[in-house]
């Protein structure tokens, strides 16, 4: 599971030099001729990553998929970023919220279904991944969720 922030980096004849990107892609400290930096048109940043936190990825999968779990690449607002963390801290500081608010599913490699302290560690991870998407989005790109079961 992964949350990323994607930035376009592609210079259109009319983008004023000031607004300009460059790109510059080494392999072994040197510049690698492989890539046409002129031809970057996106960078994709990974800046969130889960392993088995099911409450989480039901979450994006109920409210930002369209009920749809089929491992695509999603864009992720600033509000429902701010939606999902607010959710996460309510159940961080009153636990028996867990079931109500962000609760656990099964399936197919999903992990535990048990309201533990593994279930809770994921929320102060996924707390921390939510607070840095937010700073992310104030310095530009936008934010997309994607998972591979």
């Amino acid at each position: 599971m992964y949350l990323s922030k994607k930035t376009c980096v592609k210079n259109w004849d009319h983008t004023p030099k000031e607004d300009r990107f460059s790109v510059l892609v080494k392999k072994g400290g040197k510049k690698y001729i492989g890539i046409k930096p002129e031809r970057i048109a996106e960078i994709e940043e990974e800046i969130g990553y889960w392993r088995k936190a099911n409450m989480i990825h039901a979450w994006f999968v109920k409210n930002i998929q369209g009920g749809e779990d089929n491992c695509g690449d999603y864009f992720v607002s600033e509000e429902d970023i701010t939606t999902l963390l607010s959710l996460v801290k309510k159940v961080l500081k009153n636990k028996k919220l867990a079931e109500e608010l962000l609760p656990t599913t099964s399936g197919f490699f999903f992990g535990s279904e048990n309201y533990d302290e593994y279930y809770f560690k994921d929320l102060e991870n996924t707390k921390e991944i939510l607070e840095n998407a937010l700073v992310e989005i104030k310095n530009g790109g936008d934010i997309y969720y994607s998972s591979s079961w």
